[in-house]
């Protein structure tokens, strides 16, 4: 979103927190802190939508199908991982 035109605004924040964002990603810019918490914020919010939906909507039983489809025999071997990677105990 890098090309988008932008426009200047006023707002209200707290400039401790303005402060502490700036030192925590390196900035000196406050406007550059709000515009990546502006995208950082759409992301994760689009993400979250995406995975409810996602969860939603079941899978068909063509996807599922889809899913079963292929050659899994290169999975199988005479490994013994659980002689390799024993549990640990906490």
């Amino acid at each position: 979103m890098t090309s988008m035109g932008k426009d200047k605004v006023t707002i209200t924040l707290d400039r401790a927190k303005a402060a502490r964002a700036r030192a925590l990603v390196g900035s000196s810019s406050t406007s550059e802190v709000i515009d990546l918490a502006l995208e950082r914020l759409i992301r994760t919010e689009q993400l979250r939508a995406d995975i409810a939906a996602y969860q939603q909507v079941p899978p068909t039983d063509a996807e599922i199908q889809l899913g079963m489809m292929g050659d899994y025999s290169g999975l199988a071997d005479e490994t013994d991982w659980s002689g390799l990677y024993p549990e640990e105990d906490p």
